[in-house]
């Protein structure tokens, strides 16, 4: 395939694999072809030549080095060249956008969604800058003042997921700069050549501010240059964002030599469906949460939990509605939904429904594999909706597809003990008009996802709140709210301004001549 915007965002036939982030800065690298296919009809866009682990080695002593410069930049300053990548993102929002479209298959709208994510984490970045607030503390000892401030750590590793392959990159890297980090990302095997994308739209600002090393990009295998980056000491943080397999795997690694970890992981998302719940919402909302991005979301809908005197109606509905749904090439502006990211995936979701079925479920529509009229190839599936029991092994996993499940309930007691009865924690939702209800699924006996929403959806989190879940969603959280946080150390810090040396507990330890 050849795109305009695969042009006007620097994309070759073929493309190095590691950067240190300046014009120049691109390394010739020597390891394995990687090609990225496309999920709209399987066909190769580009490759990428990937690097080995002494080319990942050589950009890591690049960054080492431009932290030692950019942690002694001013934080507003660092900010300013965050708000200079913002406006460079909003530069090339269509085009950025399109080859997510085209590299991921998320429908058009949601491509540029994303990048607009990354422009608004952009604009919040800046203003963290100025508040990296520390705190004053009071001290018990005269003439002695406390106080706690916030230092970079170093590199930020970061480790994307193939569904949003832009997004999270700013999320984490954008906010790591302002706190003075340093950042290495290593992108999905599966979109690698957005990452590609955002290093060559953002190398204008690198070259002009002389801060090569502060973003980097290392393209390469698990097997090489993820375990070396997991590994590696002089990379204090990791953040990833993939499965729970590879979360537990990742923690115990980064965990045994001490460094710090952001997990983002797997989601379970259920919204629970009152019988006084506002209908034509949460039908609306149950759509868009296990449709969108084909349901490769991490916080897509995955289950309706829904009371049992509504049920038929609430499903007669939906049903119609998911009948309703353009499935086609997400580049056209009428579709809805595009195609899963591979071959892998699309099987996965075959598997589900089969499992789902040998365990009692019914699948009420979708579930098929599809073609689109004018492509020869692709992954499409029609969306399925199958009624199903909580406690079903297979509903206890995620399946990272458009595959959503109806469980009904009785009691609003039955319905929150169902809602949190799964492994994960990411998404929460209830649609009620039951103001007592509200506040219960918000307390601490409702909802223990790390999101909880009240008549909107699981999926579409802003940027403004910490983003992330408890149990095996992993306990990270990453984009706004207070996450600036782990991105930094703490340190306490006491002085004594006067003229004695008195012990903290009233302890006296006199020495005398």
């Amino acid at each position: 395939m050849q795109y305009d915007f695969l042009d006007t965002l620097g994309i070759k036939e073929i493309n190095y694999g590691a950067t240190n982030g300046a014009s120049n800065g691109w390394m010739k690298t020597t390891g394995a072809e990687l090609v990225s296919y496309s999920p709209i009809d399987g066909k190769p866009i580009a490759t990428v030549i990937q690097a080995t682990t002494e080319e990942y080695n050589t950009i890591v002593e690049q960054a080492l080095e431009a932290f030692k410069k950019w942690r002694l930049k001013p934080a507003p300053l660092r900010g300013e060249i965050v708000r200079q990548i913002g406006e460079a993102l909003r530069q090339y929002k269509s085009e950025l956008g399109a080859l997510v479209t085209l590299e991921m298959g998320k429908i058009r709208a949601e491509g540029e969604g994303e990048v607009q994510e990354m422009i608004d984490i952009a604009d919040f970045a800046v203003g963290q800058s100025r508040m990296l607030y520390g705190l004053t503390i009071p001290s018990e000892r005269p003439s002695h003042k406390m106080m706690e401030q916030w230092h970079p750590l170093g590199i930020c590793g970061i480790i994307t997921a193939f569904n949003f392959p832009v997004a999270v990159w700013s999320w984490n890297s954008l906010l790591a700069a302002v706190a003075g980090d340093v950042n290495l990302l290593k992108p999905s095997s599966k979109a690698p050549l957005t990452a590609v994308a955002i290093h060559n739209i953002i190398a204008p600002i690198v070259d002009k501010h002389d801060i090569a090393g502060v973003f980097n990009l290392v393209i390469g295998s698990g097997r090489e240059v993820g375990e070396a980056l997991i590994n590696d000491k002089r990379v204090p943080l990791i953040s990833a964002t993939g499965s729970t397999r590879m979360g537990k795997r990742i923690g115990g690694i980064v965990g045994k030599r001490l460094g710090k970890a952001i997990l983002e992981l797997g989601g379970n998302n259920a919204i629970i469906i009152t019988e006084d719940a506002d209908l034509d919402m949460a039908i609306r909302a149950t759509l868009f949460g296990a449709v969108g991005t084909a349901g490769q979301r991490c916080t897509s809908t995955r289950r309706i939990i829904i009371q049992k005197s509504i049920k038929k109606l609430f499903l007669d509905r939906l049903v119609a509605a998911y009948k309703q749904v353009k499935i086609g090439n997400p580049l056209d502006s009428e579709t809805l939904m595009g195609p899963m990211i591979d071959a892998g995936a699309l099987e996965d979701m075959m598997n589900a429904i089969k499992k789902a079925k040998s365990e009692g479920g019914t699948l009420l529509t979708g579930g098929e594999k599809t073609s689109v009229a004018g492509i020869d190839g692709g992954f499409y599936v029609t969306p399925a909706i199958m009624e199903v029991k909580n406690h079903y092994e297979i509903v206890q996993d995620e399946t990272f597809a458009p595959l959503l499940y109806i469980i009904e309930y009785d009691t609003f007691e039955e319905a929150i003990a169902l809602h949190n009865d799964v492994p994960q924690g990411l998404s929460s939702a209830i649609f009620t008009s039951d103001v007592h209800k509200e506040h219960i699924f918000l307390s601490q006996a409702g909802s223990d996802c790390g999101i909880a929403n009240i008549n909107i959806g699981t999926s579409g989190a802003e940027i403004g709140g910490a983003f992330g879940g408890e149990k095996e969603t992993g306990g990270g959280r990453e984009s706004g709210s207070d996450s600036w946080k782990a991105y930094m150390r703490r340190q306490t810090n006491t002085i004594n301004y006067g003229t004695s040396l008195p012990l903290a507990q009233g302890i006296s330890f006199d020495v005398s001549d």
